[in-house]
């Protein structure tokens, strides 16, 4: 299944006039499943005074086509981001603390509603505007800019190499960017219901938004 899917999508973005949009849209039609590791690099803009920083963590990423992911952070420090299809919890592992809120109020203008959530680019265009960007890196890049105003997210780039999510790059509102850049990449594999089930461990201090 995974060659077949990759097959498809890099025919369809190889054809005559194939953009970074067109391999979006055969992406979110045809991987309905995955698991990647991934590197993000934060970069915190200079302030006065104060040169910019950045943050690097590492870890592994799997989502269910509609509506379900997990982020589990490894490195520097654990972390877990888990939507189940109704709710989207946090763990934080060195403070032993959940955070919940309502998936539909968290999700909508998100960066994972462009990779894991929707189900077609119809559904996508409902929150974002969307577009080609120019290629670079070798990558296909789409541009997406969120239309909710007051969002906490300026736009995300998404790059494809070879039918294949490549790289995922956030500003936020603050000029804050983060860059994903996504390795062993598989795409419809099996996973597990129990992958996208949370349960806050014992004693851990829960906080419902």
């Amino acid at each position: 299944m995974k060659q077949i899917a990759t097959f498809f999508i890099a025919a369809y973005v190889a054809s005559a006039g194939a953009t970074g949009l067109d391999g979006l849209e055969a992406f979110v039609k045809t991987v309905k499943t995955a698991r990647t590791d991934f590197t993000q690099v934060v970069t915190v803009p200079a302030k006065e005074g104060q040169a910019a920083r950045t943050k690097t963590s590492s870890g592994v990423f799997e989502f269910s086509r509609p509506g379900r992911f997990r982020f589990v952070y490894k490195k520097p420090f654990e972390q877990t981001i888990v939507a189940d299809g109704q709710t989207l919890w946090l763990y934080d592992v060195d403070l032993n603390q959940v955070t919940s809120r309502p998936q539909a109020q968290a999700l909508g203008s998100t960066p994972a509603a462009l990779i894991a959530s929707a189900a077609d680019l119809k559904a996508l265009q409902a929150d974002f505007a969307l577009k080609a960007d120019a290629d670079s890196e070798g990558l296909e890049w789409v541009l997406a800019t969120p239309k909710v105003k007051d969002s906490a997210l300026q736009t995300v780039r998404v790059g494809f190499k070879a039918g294949e999510l490549a790289v995922l790059e956030i500003v936020d509102s603050f000029g804050q960017k983060s860059s994903l850049r996504f390795s062993a990449f598989k795409a419809n594999v099996a996973l597990e219901p129990a992958a996208f089930a949370f349960k806050p461990p014992a004693g851990a201090d829960v906080i419902r938004q």
